[in-house]
């Protein structure tokens, strides 16, 4: 069963969240376990973002979640964000393509 996991958040620093999410991308290359990867802006509220991040199972995001380039990536989140994010783990129960 897949795995996605949903980080919602809110900041004013857009370009500076996706140069730090592009560096985590080349810096884990061959290491992380994500498959892929939405970031999406609120059309009324648009400094709210919700990140979808998927997985081929909670075990490797969690894996994943270990790995010290995504902790640096946390943290450097957090700093850009007004206040903390919000995180969701979902198991994926009907995924389909219409």
């Amino acid at each position: 069963m897949s795995f996605v996991q949903v980080i919602e958040f809110d900041t004013t620093h857009e370009q500076e969240i996706q140069r730090a999410m592009d560096e985590w991308r080349d810096a884990t290359e061959n290491e992380h376990t994500a498959t892929h990867t939405t970031l999406t802006r609120d059309h009324a509220r648009p400094d709210h973002y919700v990140a979808i991040v998927q997985f081929p199972s909670y075990e490797e995001a969690m894996r994943n979640s270990r790995m010290p380039e995504t902790g640096a990536l946390a943290r450097r989140m957090r700093d850009l964000c007004e206040g903390p994010p919000r995180f969701m783990d979902l198991d994926v129960i009907r995924d389909e393509n219409l």
